[in-house]
């Protein structure tokens, strides 16, 4: 069975120190930057971790599916662990989350947290989707440094009133 290649890429909201959560929380609300999540990922397979994709469930309580129209890969060492969803695929390592993507045969498949599935991946991944939040936030979770990256494809600036920030899209070079 010939496997297809897909560009594997990160969706991530951070703070200028690079932070991205405290506890099981994200510190900031912008909607913009839950649209553009929304517009990259919808139609593509979804990895993450087992406690991301836990916390997104509490988000979408409602609905009964944390992202529509997307398949999710969820990653976790516990062999018990079996959510009830559609479109859900539980596997045992990134390894086997790479492999599910590309059997899914999307164009694109993205990684969306958490800090240790990002840390893990980002030496695998060809495309960073930065939301890069002006400021620096207290937390204990972090994104990895991501030097490699230099291509830059989209760098924009926004103002939203709330909060200050930049969608900004990067490749390695």
């Amino acid at each position: 069975m010939t496997l297809h290649t897909p560009r594997f890429s990160i969706i991530c909201a951070l703070a200028e120190n690079r932070l991205i959560g405290a506890g099981d929380r994200i510190p900031w609300h912008i909607k913009e930057d839950l649209m553009r999540f929304k517009e990259k990922t919808t139609g593509h397979a979804v990895i993450m971790g087992r406690s991301t994709f836990e916390s997104l469930l509490g988000y979408y309580q409602r609905s009964g599916r944390p992202l529509p129209k997307r398949p999710h890969i969820v990653v976790t060492r516990d062999t018990a662990y079996h959510p009830s969803l559609p479109d859900t695929y539980v596997v045992s390592s990134l390894e086997d989350a790479f492999t599910k993507g590309r059997e899914l045969e999307g164009e694109e498949i993205f990684v969306s947290g958490g800090a240790q599935i990002f840390a893990q991946t980002i030496d695998k991944v060809d495309r960073l989707y930065l939301t890069i939040v002006k400021g620096t936030y207290e937390g204990d979770k972090f994104f990895p440094a991501y030097d490699a990256f230099t291509k830059v494809i989209e760098d924009t600036s926004y103002d939203n009133g709330n909060n200050e920030f930049r969608f900004v899209t990067l490749e390695r070079a």
